[in-house]
């Protein structure tokens, strides 16, 4: 998948901002609504703070000096997506002259490679120059037309930069980390397409000056950088609406919103534990020693309805931080936060970018709320739902009430997640799919293909199709126990990709290197598997839910988790009773094992996509985790989460460990 397929729904999503408006007066006429459309906000309000996000594609050159016998100078030119953050205030005055001022930080996409700017060769050694994050403060003055306002911009540029000699005379890479100033000039265009929303294309030009730098080899490396970056961005007024510095009434009617969906998250979890037995480690064994990680995320969630039927959805991202153990060393891992690659500083990622239609058969309707990739409206029970693009598999497979989203629920992997199914995703959970969706009153059918990674643990995706992929089908009943409302879904998966093999590991010859080495024996092969799951309200405030799964546990594993069979049960508790409507508390277990094949491979040394201790005594491993999350208003949970994990990584000799963690969830 190219680049530019990734970001050709943004593209789309933002050309229509401003073809949207007559099919959101007839959706509004077919609903009965009023909404204040957005070409009728003459007064909308440009003064006051702001915050907001933006992706942007830069393009530029570095010019490079690399000092070693003699000086010799180069161009190197670069381009790539980044996304980032705003903020800002705004004066408006009389004569509709706005004078602003705006921070902005942008962050490279999260993929290894797609920061550096330049490389050069030494006679020893290979230089590369990496911007790890940018930003500037800039003033702006624009004049504003009642919905639309123009703007030039002026201020200081910065940039944290990563040089990195290979190898170096010091350590096998030899690294610096400079700063260096500039300055940015550029002009844009905002458009308010609600009362407190507005798009923004902008233009900028960043020029940053020669900087020089002395390796410890004696190498001495200079560079100068201009950029040239074209943005998309969105903003949200802070404070609320009201009228404009003329005195003109403001539109503070959420309505004008109504074929858009716009939402955000941020979660922050520290996670960590004292240290626990640990005779020996392996190449991916949790660090026996006590050690404290954190990982940060920030989603927006934006959604538009261009006709009925026909929804678009993008999701940027940014992420930050390291699982335990640069998340390695447990089946079921801790923290459903942490990403298989590790950031020390934000990244950027457009983490879903996907086109929903929905095709009404006709009969009784519901009312969807408003929500995170998901617009407000009426919609036929029985319809049906087509879905492709980028996006994680249990977006819409295996929804649970009570166990399913790391963000607000349980932490552990396999206590909100699936066990043995060998999710198909890359590093950082996406894929990209087609999913179809056949919704009845009392059940549901759901069909789902999505291209599985070139091999385990991978960022590239295998685009042989169909021959190649991951095949699912869920089948949903919901029913109603003692008058409260229950699911059970019959879950199934095929996998059909390039995979090794436990057992042929195991043949290999002894003297191989590495032994035994699962990715000698990759070749193009199947796995699946199973899992049954099943959700039951005991009361408006109390529920239960369990799965079990099961795989053959033969073959490796592709996205997921190392594990062939598993079962999960728990229960989550509002907290009404005590006078706490908003708060939880959950408890669960969970018992995963191995089949015979991959405990062999892992005894003799093997590694698998996340545990891998060298040797094995093995046991089950068992996991208990239970939380509190304590409501602070209706944006806002603060999460105390507490997990026990014996037979750490099936190893009966290492372990058990107690893992505490804090959880920090905001959204709107």
């Amino acid at each position: 998948m190219t680049r530019s397929n990734e970001y050709f729904l943004l593209a789309v999503l933002m050309i229509a901002f401003g073809t949207g408006s007559a099919t959101a007066q007839q959706l509004a006429a077919e609903s009965g609504a009023s909404p204040v459309p957005y070409y009728n906000w003459p007064y909308y309000n440009w003064a006051g703070p702001y915050a907001g996000g933006h992706m942007t594609y830069d393009a530029g050159k570095t010019r490079t000096t690399l000092s070693d016998a003699a000086p010799a100078g180069t161009t190197s030119s670069f381009g790539d997506f980044r996304g980032g953050l705003q903020i800002g205030y705004n004066t408006l005055l009389s004569n509709r002259l706005l004078l602003g001022i705006e921070a902005d930080v942008t962050f490279p996409y999260f993929l290894d490679g797609r920061n550096v700017v330049a490389a050069r060769s030494a006679p020893n050694s290979y230089l590369t120059e990496q911007v790890e994050a940018s930003g500037t403060l800039r003033g702006r003055l624009g004049y504003v037309a009642g919905p639309s306002m123009y703007y030039g911009t002026a201020g200081l540029a910065w940039s944290k930069e990563r040089l990195v000699e290979t190898p170096g005379a010091v350590a096998g890479e030899d690294k610096l980390h400079p700063y260096r100033l500039g300055f940015a000039v550029g002009g844009g265009a905002e458009f308010a397409f609600s009362p407190e929303w507005n798009a923004r294309v902008e233009y900028l030009y960043s020029h940053f000056g020669n900087s020089a730098v002395t390796f410890p080899s004696g190498d001495r490396y200079a560079s100068s950088i201009d950029d040239h970056s074209v943005r998309l961005g969105l903003n949200r007024k802070l404070g609320g609406g009201g009228g404009d510095a003329a005195g003109q009434p403001g539109t503070t009617s959420a309505t004008g919103l109504q074929n858009w969906s716009i939402h955000g998250q941020a979660t922050l979890v520290a996670q960590g534990y004292p240290g626990f037995r640990s005779p020996y480690m392996g190449t991916q064994s949790l660090l026996g020693s006590s050690q404290l990680q954190n990982t940060t995320s920030a989603t927006a969630f934006i959604g538009f309805r261009p006709w009925a039927g026909t929804e678009f959805y993008v999701n940027p991202e940014l992420m930050q931080g390291n699982g335990l153990s640069a998340t390695f060393g447990d089946a079921g891992f801790p923290n459903g936060e942490a990403q298989k690659s590790g950031f020390p500083l934000p990244r950027s990622d457009m983490a879903r970018m996907f086109v929903r239609q929905t095709i009404g058969l006709g009969g009784e309707q519901e009312t969807i709320e408003d929500g995170p990739n998901q617009i407000a409206g009426k919609q036929d029970v029985s319809r049906i739902t087509l879905s492709a693009g980028r996006f994680a598999i249990n977006d819409v497979f295996g929804i649970g009430a009570y166990a399913g989203d790391p963000r607000r629920d349980f932490l552990n992997w396999n206590a909100y997640g699936w066990g043995s199914y060998d999710i198909s995703m890359n590093r950082i959970g996406y894929t990209w799919g087609a999913i179809a969706d056949l919704n009845q009153k009392d059940w549901a059918l759901r069909l789902g293909y999505f291209l599985m990674p070139t091999i385990s643990n991978a960022n590239t995706f295998d685009t042989t199709i169909p021959e190649r992929g991951q095949y699912t089908s869920e089948l949903e009943l919901r029913y109603s126990l003692f008058s409260q409302p229950g699911k059970l879904r019959l879950f199934g998966w095929l996998n059909r990709g390039t995979m090794g093999d436990y057992s042929a590991a195991l043949a290999l010859p002894a003297t191989s290197a590495d032994y035994p080495d699962i990715a000698l024996t990759r070749q193009v092969r199947t796995n699946y598997g199973f899992v049954v799951s099943a959700e039951q309200a005991i009361t408006g405030d109390l529920g239960v839910f369990s799965r079990v799964s099961w795989s053959p546990g033969q073959r490796e594993i592709v996205g997921w988790t190392d594990v062939s069979e598993a079962f999960s049960i728990g229960a989550v508790l509002k907290g009404t009773a005590w006078g706490r409507k908003d708060d939880k508390i959950g408890v669960a277990g969970v018992i995963e094992g191995l089949s015979p094949q991959s405990r062999a491979y892992f005894a003799a040394g093997g590694l698998g996509i996340l545990v891998g201790d060298g040797q094995l005594n093995y046991r089950p491993e068992k996991i208990l985790e239970t939380y509190y999350a304590y409501s602070v208003n209706k944006w806002t949970t603060l999460t105390a989460d507490y997990q026990f994990i014996d037979n750490i990584a099936y190893n009966a000799d290492r372990g058990p460990v107690s893992i505490f963690a804090a959880r920090l969830h905001v959204e709107f």
